[in-house]
């Protein structure tokens, strides 16, 4: 969420790539076109691995790899939106 008090989000031309790399595969692990098995999503973690959901709560890596487990077991319909991309360094 931004603010009147709040500068705009710039992304430094030289970091272009590496956005446009980002973009292609968020959300991360629902284009399964990168893979949808347990080993796939591994892959695709470092091992110190969590991430913060929408509702600001922190998920550990071994909850969102069986997270990811249980949704791909079966046919998987995913809608997300994503908008807003920036890069820093």
């Amino acid at each position: 969420m931004s603010s009147a008090a709040e500068a705009p989000y710039v992304t430094d031309p030289a970091l272009k790539p590496i956005l446009e790399q980002l973009r292609a595969r968020e959300p991360i692990f629902h284009r399964p076109e990168f893979g949808a098995t347990r080993a796939d999503f591994e892959n695709m973690m470092v091992p110190d691995f969590w991430e913060v959901g929408a509702s600001a709560r922190r998920y550990s890596k071994e909850f969102v790899l069986a997270e990811l487990q249980k949704r791909y077991a079966g046919e998987y319909v995913d809608d997300w939106e994503t908008r807003d991309f920036h890069c820093r360094s």
